[in-house]
C-alpha cells in the first residue's frame, strides 16, 4: 500500500517536473528515499543567482572616486578597442555602483512558466513585482494556472529568494566581482545593434550560486547585456545539465531583465524548461 501511494504520488509529481528519489527497499519491507534533491531546487538555486546579478549593489573598483552623481565618462576610442579585463571590470564595477545609486524604484509584471521539451504548460504564475532603493523587492501573484505543485517548490521559492537577496538577508554572493570570477575578453558582437564585448566568465569556485559561460557588456554603457552559462557546480547528482539564457534591454539609463530561459535535464524525468518574461517597467530614477 505505501509504494502504490508513493508511486502515485511520483507520477502526478514526474509529470509537472518535480521529481522525488527513487525508493530504497529496508530489510523490514518499508520504503525510504535518498539523496533528496529535486529538480525544483537546482532550477531555484540557478534563477535565484541570475536574480543577484541584476540590480544589487556593487562596491566601486579600487581606486575610484565616491560617486558625485555624474555618470562616469566614456573610455577613448583607442582605450575601448583594446580593453584589457582589469579595465573591462573596473569600468564594469563603477557603472553598475552609478547606475545603483541612481535607481530609485521600478515595477515590473513577471510571467513565469514552466514547460516540459515538448512545450506542454505545467504551470504558469503571473506576478507583479516592486523595487525600492535600497534594497526592498515585494510581489504579488495576480494570475495563476496549472500545478500547484510546480508554483509551490519552483515559483514561491525563487520569489522568496530573490527578495531576500534584494534585502542583504542572502549569504551567498553571486556578482560579477573580482572575487568571483576571472574574465577574458574574446571578440566583440552586436546584439540589438549595439557593440559589445564578448568575455568568458570563470568563476573561482566551485559553487551552484556562481556560473560558468559567455557574458556580453555592452561596449559604451560597460552594462551586462547577455549571459549564457551554466552553473559552475551542478547542483545535485539527478540534475544531468542545466543550461541558462539571460537577456537584458535597456530601459532610459539603466539595463534590466527582459527574459531568462533556463533547460534542465534530470535523469530519469526528462527535460523541463523555466522562463520567465520581463514585461512593462514603470523606472523612477533620481534624476
Amino acid at each position: 500500500m505505501k509504494r502504490q501511494k508513493y508511486m502515485l504520488r511520483e507520477k502526478r509529481r514526474s509529470d509537472v517536473g518535480v521529481t522525488s528519489p527513487p525508493l530504497k527497499e529496508t530489510q523490514g519491507g518499508t520504503v525510504s528515499r535518498w539523496s533528496p534533491l529535486s529538480l525544483s531546487r537546482s532550477t531555484v538555486a540557478l534563477i535565484a543567482t541570475l536574480a543577484c546579478l541584476s540590480l544589487r549593489p556593487l562596491p566601486l573598483a579600487a581606486g575610484r572616486a565616491e560617486d558625485t552623481g555624474r555618470q562616469p565618462a566614456s573610455l577613448d576610442a583607442d582605450s575601448a578597442g583594446t580593453i584589457t579585463s582589469d579595465t573591462l571590470f573596473t569600468e564594469l564595477l563603477d557603472r553598475n555602483h552609478w547606475r545603483d545609486s541612481q535607481l530609485q524604484r521600478y515595477s515590473v509584471r513577471r510571467i513565469y512558466r514552466v514547460t516540459n521539451s515538448k512545450g506542454a504548460l505545467k504551470a504558469e504564475e503571473q506576478v507583479s513585482l516592486q523595487f525600492e532603493a535600497p534594497g526592498t523587492k515585494t510581489y504579488s501573484v495576480v494570475l495563476e494556472k496549472g500545478s500547484a505543485t510546480v508554483r509551490r517548490l519552483v515559483f514561491k521559492p525563487l520569489l522568496e529568494s530573490e527578495v531576500e537577496t534584494a534585502g542583504g538577508r542572502s549569504r551567498h554572493d553571486s556578482s560579477i566581482t573580482p572575487s568571483n570570477y576571472s574574465l577574458e575578453v574574446v571578440g566583440q558582437e552586436e546584439i540589438d545593434g549595439r557593440p559589445c564585448y564578448v568575455v568568458i566568465a570563470t568563476p573561482l569556485r566551485k559553487t551552484k550560486y556562481l556560473f560558468k559561460g559567455k557574458v556580453w557588456i555592452d561596449s559604451a554603457d560597460f552594462a551586462v547585456v547577455k549571459i549564457d552559462g551554466e552553473p559552475a557546480k551542478n547542483p545535485s547528482w539527478w540534475t544531468k545539465k542545466i543550461h541558462f539564457v539571460r537577456q537584458c534591454e535597456k530601459i532610459g539609463d539603466f539595463w534590466l531583465p527582459r527574459t531568462d530561459e533556463s533547460v534542465t535535464t534530470v535523469r530519469v524525468f526528462g527535460t523541463h524548461i523555466l522562463t520567465i518574461e520581463h514585461q512593462d517597467y514603470q523606472v523612477g530614477s533620481t534624476q
